[in-house]
């Protein structure tokens, strides 16, 4: 039987974490005809154990190796019953009812391909989760001592939407894959996440920009917020050579790459 809405959460090694997202979905999505899978890469024993003895209801599907995470996510899909999918990283804690209002704004508005909500800090303050698309000076900007300067500051600003009223709706280029809904309708009409970029990094920003290509839109949705435990793993660097020495900066590079010699030459389709 199809269910309303399937919520698809993606893990890598951190049960802990994976623990506090689950218990907030259990305790703060409201509507009754919804089923949560986990997908879990590098599956460890103390996983899999929590999630027999602690979670019964959840579909767990386990994998030996590192999946990535549009590997992940096009497994959910594959899986999921529900006419509305939730994408969530586990490092996502959900508030009182903002699933069930980020589904009933997409229920609303059949023309909204992806409804991002707002993300949040655990100390409060807003972390960016909306987007214009990535320009090559932008992520170089953005990971090397070059962003201090002004010229610089300005470029990552407007990546940033700064130069818009942030605490209203509006159509972005693309939100952060580690909170955003899609209804199966606009899915099938789009397609599963790109696979070929790596591990992780821009197939968030893909997927989006192809939903824009399909005649959707990408929606940042302020009124609903969700907690992020955004690591800092890939967060800018000092010196263009301590790129080579942090791999998830050098995995955000390589995919990076690909995506800008997908769209070589291609406009977007979002005209902002």
């Amino acid at each position: 039987m199809n269910k309303d809405l399937s919520i698809i959460v993606t893990s890598y090694k951190n049960p802990s974490v994976l623990r506090l997202c689950l218990e907030s979905l259990k305790k703060n999505v409201l509507n009754e005809n919804f089923e949560v899978l986990v997908l879990d890469s590098s599956t460890e024993e103390d996983t899999e154990l929590m999630m027999r003895e602690n979670f019964p209801d959840v579909h767990f599907f386990p994998f030996k190796e590192n999946m990535g995470f549009s590997r992940l996510v096009n497994s959910g899909l594959r899986k999921a019953k529900g006419n509305y999918i939730l994408i969530l990283n586990a490092d996502i804690i959900v508030e009182k009812k903002s699933a069930d209002m980020l589904l009933q704004e997409l229920k609303k508005n059949p023309q909204i391909g992806i409804i991002g909500p707002k993300l949040m800090n655990f100390d409060g303050n807003v972390q960016p989760s909306c987007f214009r698309l990535y320009t090559p000076p932008v992520i170089i900007y953005r990971r090397t001592f070059l962003g201090k300067f002004p010229f610089a500051k300005r470029k990552i600003d407007k990546f940033l939407y700064k130069d818009k009223d942030l605490g209203k709706t509006q159509e972005v280029d693309w939100v952060m894959g580690s909170a955003m809904m899609t209804s199966r309708k606009a899915f099938e009409k789009v397609g599963f996440m790109e696979e070929n970029f790596g591990f992780m990094y821009f197939e968030d920003v893909d997927w989006c920009r192809r939903f824009w290509d399909k005649g959707l839109k990408v929606v940042y949705y302020p009124h609903v917020k969700m907690f992020h435990y955004h690591g800092k793993g890939s967060a800018s660097q000092s010196a263009l050579g301590a790129i080579f020495l942090n791999k998830l900066t050098r995995e955000h590079i390589k995919s990076a790459l690909k995506y800008f010699w997908k769209y070589i030459g291609k406009e977007s389709p979002h005209k902002k």
